[in-house]
Protein backbone atom coordinates (compact mmCIF):
# COMPACT_ATOMS: atom_id res chain seq x y z
CA UNK A 1 0.00 0.00 0.00
CA UNK A 2 0.78 3.37 -0.24
CA UNK A 3 1.04 3.95 3.20
CA UNK A 4 4.26 1.42 3.34
CA UNK A 5 6.13 3.67 0.86
CA UNK A 6 9.23 4.98 2.11
CA UNK A 7 8.43 8.66 1.23
CA UNK A 8 5.60 8.16 3.30
CA UNK A 9 7.52 6.67 6.11
CA UNK A 10 9.90 9.83 6.20
CA UNK A 11 7.09 12.88 5.48
CA UNK A 12 5.68 11.68 8.75
CA UNK A 13 8.94 11.53 11.20
CA UNK A 14 9.75 14.99 9.79
CA UNK A 15 6.61 16.11 10.77
CA UNK A 16 6.65 14.60 13.83
CA UNK A 17 9.86 15.74 14.59
CA UNK A 18 8.19 19.40 14.01
CA UNK A 19 5.63 18.72 16.07
CA UNK A 20 7.76 17.76 19.30
CA UNK A 21 9.89 20.61 18.52
CA UNK A 22 6.75 22.80 18.30
CA UNK A 23 5.25 21.51 21.30
CA UNK A 24 8.24 21.80 23.59
CA UNK A 25 9.03 25.60 22.50
CA UNK A 26 5.81 26.27 24.20
CA UNK A 27 6.86 25.01 27.21
CA UNK A 28 9.04 28.14 28.70
CA UNK A 29 10.33 26.34 31.87
CA UNK A 30 11.72 23.15 30.09
CA UNK A 31 12.99 24.80 27.07
CA UNK A 32 14.95 27.37 28.76
CA UNK A 33 17.93 25.38 30.76
CA UNK A 34 18.32 24.09 27.01
CA UNK A 35 18.76 27.21 25.47
CA UNK A 36 21.03 28.78 27.73
CA UNK A 37 23.20 25.52 27.92
CA UNK A 38 23.53 25.71 24.32
CA UNK A 39 24.27 29.27 24.42
CA UNK A 40 27.20 28.95 26.95
CA UNK A 41 28.60 25.68 25.13
CA UNK A 42 28.45 27.27 21.64
CA UNK A 43 30.45 30.49 21.27
CA UNK A 44 33.35 29.08 23.36
CA UNK A 45 33.19 26.17 21.22
CA UNK A 46 32.15 28.36 17.75
CA UNK A 47 35.93 30.77 18.78
CA UNK A 48 38.10 28.45 19.51
CA UNK A 49 37.34 26.24 16.00
CA UNK A 50 37.79 29.39 14.34
CA UNK A 51 41.57 29.31 16.37
CA UNK A 52 41.65 26.11 15.87
CA UNK A 53 41.76 25.94 12.30
CA UNK A 54 44.17 28.84 11.90
CA UNK A 55 46.84 27.35 13.95
CA UNK A 56 46.60 24.09 13.25
CA UNK A 57 49.54 24.44 10.25
CA UNK A 58 51.68 25.70 12.76
CA UNK A 59 51.07 23.29 15.26
CA UNK A 60 51.51 20.42 12.39
CA UNK A 61 54.92 21.81 11.36
CA UNK A 62 56.62 22.30 14.44
CA UNK A 63 55.03 19.00 15.70
CA UNK A 64 57.64 17.14 12.64
CA UNK A 65 60.45 17.88 15.14
CA UNK A 66 59.11 17.94 18.72
CA UNK A 67 56.15 16.88 20.56
CA UNK A 68 52.73 17.38 19.83
CA UNK A 69 52.46 19.37 23.42
CA UNK A 70 55.29 21.32 22.85
CA UNK A 71 54.68 22.61 19.38
CA UNK A 72 51.19 23.83 20.55
CA UNK A 73 53.13 25.44 23.75
CA UNK A 74 55.33 27.35 20.71
CA UNK A 75 52.53 28.11 18.99
CA UNK A 76 50.80 29.58 21.82
CA UNK A 77 54.07 31.66 22.74
CA UNK A 78 54.26 32.65 19.39
CA UNK A 79 51.44 33.91 18.72
CA UNK A 80 51.28 35.48 22.34
CA UNK A 81 54.83 37.43 21.24
CA UNK A 82 53.32 38.44 17.54
CA UNK A 83 49.46 39.80 19.72
CA UNK A 84 52.17 42.12 22.00
CA UNK A 85 54.70 43.20 19.02
CA UNK A 86 51.20 44.61 17.15
CA UNK A 87 50.28 45.94 20.13
CA UNK A 88 53.33 47.67 21.44
CA UNK A 89 53.54 49.41 18.03
CA UNK A 90 49.97 49.88 16.84
CA UNK A 91 48.51 50.86 20.44
CA UNK A 92 49.45 54.26 20.79
CA UNK A 93 48.83 55.82 17.07
CA UNK A 94 45.04 53.71 17.55
CA UNK A 95 44.95 55.62 20.59
CA UNK A 96 45.34 58.82 19.58
CA UNK A 97 43.50 58.04 16.32
CA UNK A 98 40.44 56.64 18.40
CA UNK A 99 40.67 60.05 20.59
CA UNK A 100 40.30 61.75 17.43
CA UNK A 101 37.67 60.64 16.01
CA UNK A 102 35.49 60.81 19.65
CA UNK A 103 36.67 65.14 19.12
CA UNK A 104 36.28 65.55 15.45
CA UNK A 105 32.92 63.73 15.07
CA UNK A 106 31.22 65.82 18.36
CA UNK A 107 32.71 69.08 16.77
CA UNK A 108 31.14 68.25 13.42
CA UNK A 109 27.65 67.35 14.54
CA UNK A 110 27.59 70.31 16.97
CA UNK A 111 28.66 72.99 13.83
CA UNK A 112 26.02 71.12 11.51
CA UNK A 113 23.44 71.36 14.76
CA UNK A 114 23.91 74.97 15.02
CA UNK A 115 23.70 75.54 11.19
CA UNK A 116 20.31 73.21 11.17
CA UNK A 117 19.01 75.76 14.40
CA UNK A 118 19.85 78.88 12.09
CA UNK A 119 18.63 77.46 8.94
CA UNK A 120 15.23 76.77 11.05
CA UNK A 121 14.77 80.23 12.31
CA UNK A 122 15.55 82.10 9.45
CA UNK A 123 13.03 80.17 7.97
CA UNK A 124 9.11 79.88 7.99
CA UNK A 125 8.83 77.39 10.65
CA UNK A 126 8.30 79.95 13.50
CA UNK A 127 9.47 79.29 17.59
CA UNK A 128 7.11 76.87 17.67
CA UNK A 129 8.53 74.52 15.02
CA UNK A 130 11.99 75.12 16.92
CA UNK A 131 10.47 74.40 20.23
CA UNK A 132 9.00 71.00 18.97
CA UNK A 133 12.29 69.67 17.72
CA UNK A 134 13.95 70.90 20.52
CA UNK A 135 11.89 68.46 22.86
CA UNK A 136 11.77 65.99 20.38
CA UNK A 137 15.54 65.77 21.13
CA UNK A 138 15.09 66.07 24.92
CA UNK A 139 12.82 63.38 25.22
CA UNK A 140 14.90 60.88 22.45
CA UNK A 141 18.37 61.57 24.74
CA UNK A 142 16.24 60.88 28.11
CA UNK A 143 14.78 58.16 26.63
CA UNK A 144 18.15 56.54 25.44
CA UNK A 145 20.12 57.40 28.85
CA UNK A 146 17.15 55.58 30.84
CA UNK A 147 17.53 52.22 28.20
CA UNK A 148 21.00 52.54 29.33
CA UNK A 149 20.24 52.68 32.55
CA UNK A 150 17.93 49.96 32.70
CA UNK A 151 19.81 47.56 30.93
CA UNK A 152 23.22 48.55 32.58
CA UNK A 153 22.91 44.99 34.55
CA UNK A 154 22.41 43.63 31.17
CA UNK A 155 25.59 44.91 29.66
CA UNK A 156 28.05 43.85 32.68
CA UNK A 157 26.75 40.67 31.92
CA UNK A 158 27.56 40.46 28.85
CA UNK A 159 31.38 41.99 29.29
CA UNK A 160 31.99 39.41 32.52
CA UNK A 161 30.21 36.77 29.90
CA UNK A 162 32.96 37.80 27.17
CA UNK A 163 35.75 37.53 29.95
CA UNK A 164 35.00 34.08 30.70
CA UNK A 165 34.72 33.32 27.38
CA UNK A 166 38.19 34.86 26.44
CA UNK A 167 39.66 32.89 29.50
CA UNK A 168 38.18 29.35 28.99
CA UNK A 169 38.50 29.29 24.82
CA UNK A 170 42.75 28.74 25.17
CA UNK A 171 42.07 25.71 27.16
CA UNK A 172 39.39 24.48 24.68
CA UNK A 173 42.34 25.29 21.94
CA UNK A 174 44.37 23.32 23.43
CA UNK A 175 42.42 20.18 23.57
CA UNK A 176 41.10 20.67 20.19
CA UNK A 177 44.88 20.84 18.69
CA UNK A 178 46.20 17.81 21.12
CA UNK A 179 43.22 15.55 20.60
CA UNK A 180 42.03 15.93 16.90
CA UNK A 181 42.96 12.80 15.92
CA UNK A 182 41.04 11.09 18.07
CA UNK A 183 38.00 12.52 16.64
CA UNK A 184 37.88 10.92 13.69
CA UNK A 185 38.01 7.25 14.75
CA UNK A 186 35.58 8.28 17.29
CA UNK A 187 32.97 9.29 14.83
CA UNK A 188 33.60 6.37 12.87
CA UNK A 189 33.09 3.55 15.18
CA UNK A 190 29.69 4.06 15.41
CA UNK A 191 28.96 3.39 11.50
CA UNK A 192 28.69 -0.03 9.88
CA UNK A 193 31.68 -1.33 8.40
CA UNK A 194 31.12 -1.19 5.17
CA UNK A 195 30.21 2.22 5.49
CA UNK A 196 32.92 3.44 7.52
CA UNK A 197 35.70 4.26 3.85
CA UNK A 198 32.88 6.54 2.93
CA UNK A 199 32.00 8.18 6.46
CA UNK A 200 35.74 8.73 6.72
CA UNK A 201 35.64 10.74 3.16
CA UNK A 202 32.69 12.77 4.31
CA UNK A 203 34.51 14.10 7.51
CA UNK A 204 37.76 14.62 5.36
CA UNK A 205 35.91 16.50 2.92
CA UNK A 206 33.83 18.38 5.54
CA UNK A 207 37.54 19.68 7.40
CA UNK A 208 38.95 20.36 4.12
CA UNK A 209 36.30 22.44 3.54
CA UNK A 210 36.30 24.70 6.57
CA UNK A 211 39.58 24.71 6.77
CA UNK A 212 39.97 26.72 3.63
CA UNK A 213 37.31 29.00 4.25
CA UNK A 214 38.38 30.47 7.30
CA UNK A 215 42.23 30.15 6.75
CA UNK A 216 41.23 31.67 3.17
CA UNK A 217 39.27 34.31 4.75
CA UNK A 218 41.41 35.60 7.59
CA UNK A 219 44.70 35.85 4.63
CA UNK A 220 42.06 37.82 2.58
CA UNK A 221 41.41 40.27 5.24
CA UNK A 222 44.76 40.91 6.31
CA UNK A 223 45.45 41.23 2.57
CA UNK A 224 42.90 44.02 2.58
CA UNK A 225 43.69 45.40 5.87
CA UNK A 226 47.13 46.58 4.48
CA UNK A 227 45.95 47.19 0.85
CA UNK A 228 43.25 49.93 2.42
CA UNK A 229 45.99 51.20 4.84
CA UNK A 230 48.71 51.61 1.88
CA UNK A 231 45.71 53.47 0.30
CA UNK A 232 44.74 55.60 2.53
CA UNK A 233 47.42 56.53 3.87
CA UNK A 234 48.33 57.95 -0.10
CA UNK A 235 45.63 59.72 -0.24
CA UNK A 236 46.18 61.43 2.96
CA UNK A 237 43.09 60.16 4.81
CA UNK A 238 42.83 60.97 8.68
CA UNK A 239 43.03 57.95 11.14
CA UNK A 240 44.29 55.21 8.77
CA UNK A 241 45.30 52.99 10.71
CA UNK A 242 41.22 52.63 12.62
CA UNK A 243 40.08 52.68 10.00
CA UNK A 244 41.76 50.00 7.88
CA UNK A 245 42.21 47.58 11.10
CA UNK A 246 38.25 47.88 10.84
CA UNK A 247 37.69 47.40 7.19
CA UNK A 248 39.94 44.37 7.70
CA UNK A 249 37.21 42.93 10.51
CA UNK A 250 34.07 43.93 8.70
CA UNK A 251 35.77 41.80 5.28
CA UNK A 252 35.50 38.73 7.32
CA UNK A 253 31.69 38.98 6.47
CA UNK A 254 31.45 37.44 2.88
CA UNK A 255 30.06 39.77 -0.03
CA UNK A 256 28.42 42.81 2.50
CA UNK A 257 31.66 43.03 4.96
CA UNK A 258 33.87 45.50 2.63
CA UNK A 259 30.72 47.87 2.20
CA UNK A 260 30.54 47.88 5.81
CA UNK A 261 33.79 48.16 6.65
CA UNK A 262 33.98 51.17 3.82
CA UNK A 263 31.55 53.26 5.68
CA UNK A 264 33.25 54.75 9.10
CA UNK A 265 36.11 55.70 6.12
CA UNK A 266 33.74 57.77 3.82
CA UNK A 267 32.33 59.74 7.06
CA UNK A 268 35.63 60.46 7.84
CA UNK A 269 36.57 61.57 4.49
CA UNK A 270 33.24 64.30 4.98
CA UNK A 271 34.85 65.64 7.76
CA UNK A 272 38.04 66.52 5.65
CA UNK A 273 36.22 67.22 1.87
CA UNK A 274 33.79 66.23 -0.38
CA UNK A 275 36.92 65.24 -2.73
CA UNK A 276 38.42 63.33 -0.33
CA UNK A 277 35.38 60.74 -0.46
CA UNK A 278 35.74 60.36 -3.98
CA UNK A 279 39.25 59.79 -3.71
CA UNK A 280 38.36 56.92 -0.50
CA UNK A 281 35.51 55.18 -3.07
CA UNK A 282 38.52 54.74 -5.66
CA UNK A 283 40.61 53.50 -2.79
CA UNK A 284 38.47 50.90 -2.33
CA UNK A 285 37.58 49.58 -5.44
CA UNK A 286 40.68 49.05 -6.19
CA UNK A 287 41.78 47.13 -3.32
CA UNK A 288 38.76 44.88 -4.20
CA UNK A 289 39.59 44.70 -7.58
CA UNK A 290 43.57 43.83 -6.27
CA UNK A 291 41.97 41.10 -3.64
CA UNK A 292 39.34 39.61 -6.35
CA UNK A 293 42.19 39.13 -9.38
CA UNK A 294 45.10 37.93 -7.44
CA UNK A 295 44.54 37.40 -3.62
CA UNK A 296 41.17 35.58 -3.58
CA UNK A 297 41.77 33.37 -6.38
CA UNK A 298 44.93 32.11 -5.36
CA UNK A 299 43.77 32.12 -1.28
CA UNK A 300 40.77 30.45 -2.27
CA UNK A 301 40.35 29.32 -5.79
CA UNK A 302 37.13 27.73 -6.60
CA UNK A 303 37.27 25.09 -3.51
CA UNK A 304 33.43 26.47 -2.15
CA UNK A 305 32.31 27.44 -5.56
CA UNK A 306 29.33 29.16 -4.59
CA UNK A 307 27.46 31.57 -6.18
CA UNK A 308 26.44 35.23 -5.36
CA UNK A 309 23.34 35.17 -5.28
CA UNK A 310 23.61 31.82 -2.81
CA UNK A 311 25.43 33.77 -0.42
CA UNK A 312 23.40 36.74 -0.74
CA UNK A 313 20.30 35.42 0.48
CA UNK A 314 22.40 32.71 2.91
CA UNK A 315 23.24 36.07 4.48
CA UNK A 316 20.11 37.59 4.78
CA UNK A 317 18.01 34.70 5.80
CA UNK A 318 21.16 33.63 8.72
CA UNK A 319 21.02 37.38 9.55
CA UNK A 320 17.22 37.68 10.28
CA UNK A 321 17.70 34.39 12.10
CA UNK A 322 20.26 34.65 14.19
CA UNK A 323 22.53 38.42 13.55
CA UNK A 324 25.24 39.19 13.53
CA UNK A 325 26.89 35.62 14.88
CA UNK A 326 24.32 34.00 12.15
CA UNK A 327 26.12 35.94 9.55
CA UNK A 328 29.25 35.24 10.44
CA UNK A 329 28.62 31.06 10.46
CA UNK A 330 26.53 30.99 7.53
CA UNK A 331 28.85 30.18 4.52
CA UNK A 332 31.08 27.46 6.42
CA UNK A 333 28.18 25.90 7.73
CA UNK A 334 26.11 25.64 4.54
CA UNK A 335 29.34 24.71 3.14
CA UNK A 336 29.86 21.63 5.16
CA UNK A 337 25.97 20.53 4.98
CA UNK A 338 26.81 21.04 0.72
CA UNK A 339 30.03 18.81 1.10
CA UNK A 340 27.95 16.12 3.23
CA UNK A 341 25.06 16.21 0.93
CA UNK A 342 26.75 15.66 -2.15
CA UNK A 343 28.99 12.80 -0.83
CA UNK A 344 26.08 10.93 0.34
CA UNK A 345 24.20 11.02 -2.66
CA UNK A 346 27.85 10.35 -4.64
CA UNK A 347 27.91 7.32 -2.10
CA UNK A 348 24.19 6.48 -2.55
CA UNK A 349 24.74 6.61 -6.44
CA UNK A 350 28.07 4.29 -6.32
CA UNK A 351 26.31 1.71 -4.10
CA UNK A 352 23.17 1.60 -6.35
CA UNK A 353 25.42 0.77 -9.50
CA UNK A 354 27.04 -1.53 -7.80
CA UNK A 355 23.91 -3.21 -6.56
CA UNK A 356 23.24 -3.39 -10.40
CA UNK A 357 25.88 -4.75 -11.49
CA UNK A 358 25.92 -7.34 -8.91
CA UNK A 359 23.02 -8.85 -10.38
Amino acid sequence: MWINRPFFKYAMGILLILLIIFLFGKIDYFVWPFKKMIATIFFPILVSGLIYYLIRPFVTFFAKYVSKNMSILIVYLLFIGAGYLFFYFTSTPITQQVQQLSHQFPNKVEKISDASLNIVKNNSFGNSSLRMLEEKASSLSNSFFNHVDQNITNILSTLTSIAMILAIVPFIVFYFLRDDEKLKPALLKNLPVEHVEEGNLILVDIDKTLSAYIIGQCIIALADGILLYIGFCMIGLNNSLVLAIFAMCMTVVPFFGPVIGMVPAVLVALLQSPFMVLKVVLVVIVAQQIDGSLVTPKVMGKKLDLHPLTVIFILLISGAIYGFIGIIIAIPLYSVVKVTLQNVIRFYKLRKSENVQSK
